[in-house]
């Protein structure tokens, strides 16, 4: 009796799914710095601010 295990993971990715998978990730990261970090709430602007500070990331 032979078993056969497959595992789910990037590997079984075709390119174009990479590509659309890396662009989704893009997208979100950018929404989340560009979209957080002009927030009017200054509670989430300030965690934002200081994420990026804390990653060498200029920001003014």
């Amino acid at each position: 009796m032979t078993t056969t295990t497959q595992t789910a993971g990037i590997a079984g990715l075709t390119i174009s799914q990479r590509l659309i998978a890396g662009g989704l990730a893009f997208l979100i990261g950018m929404t989340l710095l560009f979209g957080v970090g002009f927030a009017s709430d200054m509670r989430l602007h300030n965690g934002a601010h200081d994420t990026r500070h804390s990653m060498g990331f200029p920001c003014h």
